[in-house]
């Protein structure tokens, strides 16, 4: 008896477990780290205006709570491959810790007056959030 009730229940758990997982996400949004890139066309190519935004970069959008990771770099221009995109100058890249972290940062008076100090500079700004993936 109790093995016939056991091939019954079972089963019916085991489903019942995997579709209350499936309703769930895979893991909360609020809790994964969430990955900022930046990509900046500038109005002036030159080497000179891409080290100045860079340095502005450097004083105001560095040190903020929640940075897990902090990197700016410029275009690659003697690396080229057939997919490789070369509309921009400059790129930024930041992995915070959470989705909660980047809403502060961007908020923050001091991302604020780096936006505000370089705005006119750029002809185009492309936003790419992600939230990070951690393999096996």
């Amino acid at each position: 008896m109790f093995r016939r009730f056991a091939l019954m229940v079972v089963p019916a758990l085991m489903v019942g477990v995997a579709i209350g997982a499936a309703s769930r996400p895979a893991d909360d949004a609020e809790q994964k780290q969430l990955i900022h890139n930046v990509f900046f066309t500038l109005k002036d190519h030159s080497k000179e205006s891409r080290q100045k935004f860079l340095d502005s970069a450097n004083k105001y959008l560095t040190g903020h709570d929640g940075t897990v990771y902090f990197v700016l770099g410029t275009v690659a221009e003697d690396v080229s491959e057939p997919v490789s995109v070369k509309d921009f100058d400059v790129a930024l890249h930041l992995v915070f810790a959470t989705k909660e972290a980047e809403a502060k940062y961007i908020k923050d008076p001091r991302h604020e007056e780096f936006v505000k100090e370089n705005k006119d500079t750029w002809s185009k700004v492309r936003v790419f959030d992600t939230y990070l993936q951690h393999t096996k």
